[in-house]
């Protein structure tokens, strides 16, 4: 079928049309993408261009062969792609130099695996102790607030944040000496 034919068809969101254009364009569509980008990419991209052919179908308009605006499109589409990557490279190596220093420091990785603990740890308290303890710690709210909140006394607010300061002493003992460490720089 010829591609105006095509193009009317599928202006009318004949299925069949689609199809047609699809068999016939999506290979050589890839194979000229994958001149600009990697395989896999290339067809993803290419796949995305025939999704956007066929929910824009009714206001499509193309002045020239329906043929050089595919391919027109895949070079636009794939040079795009590569833009997004310089620029998401350049990010990453921004970002790592401003972070690198972090990762030669043997005490990070101790850190890490501190408030992983951490987190373990107030996650194992019992629900109530917990739910306190984080409107507290984290939620920066005074124990006359969280007493509204929760509908309790102050009193058993109070005791709540210090059986969960007792628990997690307890759970993380291994880890005072890098908390005392951490704290006093």
């Amino acid at each position: 079928m010829e591609d105006s034919s095509l193009l009317e068809l599928l202006h009318l969101g004949n299925e069949d049309a689609y199809k047609q254009l699809f068999v016939k364009y999506y290979s050589p569509l890839c194979e000229f993408a994958s001149q600009y980008i990697a395989d896999e990419d290339s067809e993803e991209l290419v796949q995305d261009l025939m999704l956007f052919i066929w929910e824009k179908r009714e206001e499509l308009f193309i002045e020239s062969s329906l043929k050089s605006y595919l391919f027109t499109s895949t070079k636009h589409r794939c040079l795009n792609a590569i833009k997004k990557q310089i620029y998401h490279e350049r990010i990453h190596t921004v970002l790592y130099e401003k972070i690198k220093d972090q990762f030669e420091d043997p005490d990070y990785y101790f850190v890490n695996e501190l408030a992983d603990n951490i987190q373990k740890a107030i996650n194992e308290l019992p629900e109530n102790y917990r739910e306190t303890f984080t409107l507290s710690r984290f939620g920066e709210q005074t124990n006359a607030e969280i007493a509204q909140v929760l509908d309790i006394s102050i009193k058993t607010v109070e005791y709540r944040i210090t059986q969960s300061l007792k628990i997690l002493r307890v759970k993380l003992k291994d880890y005072l000496p890098l908390i005392l460490l951490l704290l006093h720089e």
